[in-house]
């Protein structure tokens, strides 16, 4: 478990399980950014049992708020190269959006995966026009790396996606 300020970052419980399948299939609230695509809940629910959303290659947490409250979920998983690791992140509500949240939750995943693994890289991926996204990056020490044109299929349309990245190096100087 890591624990900020405002929010808890944590595994799934088998507890959750009803709740968080619920939110996450939630098309309305994926808004401009998320695929449509989702997963049935009873692929969701055979997947937690197999390994808990807990895998080498990926690892899914929820966010909750000071008064347990899943309010998001942030994940980290296989990046192109073996030194890298990507996060991805989503908050379930927008009206709780710009409040330091995923902002807090993502610096905890950050210093994390540092603390914890040999990686030498961690990367974030935003539409370019997803301001909030795009500030979360930055908050956090990451670098606007460029653009990788058309790289995602979202809603019907291909979209281009902003590349973040923040090195081991500029991580242990920002903790100075």
């Amino acid at each position: 478990m890591l624990k900020g300020q405002l929010c808890t970052v944590r595994h799934l419980l088998t507890a959750d399980l009803n709740t968080f399948i619920a939110l996450a299939n939630d098309l309305p609230s994926r808004g401009d950014y998320f695929s449509t695509h989702f997963k049935s809940p009873e692929t969701m629910r055979k997947e937690f049992m197999q390994h808990g959303f807990v895998s080498e290659d990926s690892e899914l947490f929820v966010i909750e708020d000071a008064l347990h409250h899943i309010i998001g979920v942030i994940t980290h998983f296989k990046s192109r190269t073996p030194v890298s690791r990507e996060i991805g992140y989503r908050l379930f509500d927008t009206e709780l959006a710009g409040r330091g949240y995923v902002t807090e939750a993502c610096q905890l995943m950050v210093d994390y995966l540092f603390n914890v693994y040999q990686y030498h890289r961690l990367e974030l991926l935003s539409a370019p026009e997803n301001v909030g996204s795009v500030r979360i990056a930055q908050k956090c020490g990451f670098q606007a790396e460029g653009v990788a044109r058309q790289a995602f299929f979202i809603q019907g349309r291909y979209r281009d996606v902003a590349v973040f990245s923040l090195l081991r190096p500029e991580w242990e100087a920002r903790r100075l």
